[in-house]
């Protein structure tokens, strides 16, 4: 009987004493603030009050697409490329299909999801391959698709949106790369552009990047290299907030190269695997700019790919 209860007992005694080493080797920051299930991060701020709130921001319906027109040479972070096919599948020896003659044509798109306009989901960034919630990347990060956090859990994102521009702030025609935005640059900025900053709000930046590619003297070279963006203060400043969003017009959201040199991408973790906020990137902010529009409603619905780590997308700002 004694051998049978240590045969029962030892190996739990052993599971538990793994699962509280497991437990105590955790970070601090990876606990989540909405619980050890949580799948969509800071999008659990997006409650009904607030996008009421943000929906009484329209006020001349004026729509404006943030997406840029992305396609097989848009810079990318490598090794990331896209391509697109156009068929017409079973139509090339006859006149199509029915008596009518219906033809149509298809499309093949082969490329990487995270390139362009694009939604950075809550399992893209890590701290030595630990990410949100503390999930590692034997946890959930198959080559078939996450299975947590993957972008088909998040519903959307819609809120009250709000546009600083940097370089309005910072009096240029365009912000040079490797300026970051710091904590007091945010606060100034915002402040002279009458705008708060709310917890729950998608934030944007704008630095005018986007007229490399597309401006009088397009660089896609320069545009590609290197960015001004978000700090690691800013980054620090935004998710004390509680913002559910920070988006900007460049490839990578955060200042390259970076304040300390060797660090690599550390806003995105900031905002990622510690705070669980999404990042937006590539996103045309010129128009919006140029009308001096700095509050509006927010929409994004991205492509409910299950598993997916990223999505291309078109978000849209009305004011």
């Amino acid at each position: 009987m004694m051998l049978l209860v240590r045969q029962i007992v030892a190996p739990a005694v052993m599971a538990l004493a793994a699962t509280t080493a497991i437990a105590q080797d955790k970070p601090e920051w990876a606990t989540s603030k909405w619980g050890d299930d949580d799948q969509i991060g800071a999008a659990n701020l997006m409650t009904p009050e607030r996008v009421l709130d943000a929906v009484g921001l329209v006020t001349d319906g004026k729509v404006y697409s943030l997406g840029m027109i992305v396609g097989a040479d848009t810079p990318a972070f490598p090794p990331r490329t896209l391509s697109v096919t156009v068929l017409q599948p079973n139509q090339v020896s006859n006149s199509g299909l029915g008596s009518n003659k219906f033809t149509y044509n298809d499309d093949i798109f082969m490329g990487w999801l995270g390139i362009g306009p694009q939604i950075d989901g809550l399992g893209h960034a890590g701290i030595d391959h630990v990410y949100y919630r503390g999930l590692t990347d034997a946890d959930f990060a198959k080559a078939s698709g996450l299975t947590e956090l993957g972008l088909e859990k998040l519903p959307g994102l819609v809120g009250r949106g709000v546009l600083i521009d940097m370089a309005k702030f910072y009096g240029v025609d365009m912000v040079e790369e490797g300026t970051a935005y710091t904590a007091d640059d945010i606060k100034a900025a915002a402040e002279q552009q009458g705008v708060e900053l709310r917890e729950g709000d998608v934030v944007l930046f704008n630095s005018n990047w986007m007229d490399l590619l597309d401006g009088a003297d397009p660089d896609p070279l320069r545009f590609g290299s290197a960015e001004p963006g978000v700090g690691v203060s800013g980054a620090e400043y935004l998710a004390e907030i509680g913002v559910m969003a920070v988006g900007a017009d460049t490839w990578g959201m955060e200042v390259v190269p970076a304040e300390e040199e060797g660090v690599a991408f550390r806003a995105h973790q900031i905002f990622q695997p510690q705070n669980g906020i999404y990042i937006l990137e590539n996103l045309d902010t010129r128009a919006l700019a140029d009308d001096g529009v700095h509050e509006f409603l927010f929409v994004l619905g991205q492509a409910r790919i299950k598993g997916a780590v990223q999505m291309i997308i078109n978000p849209i700002a009305i004011r």
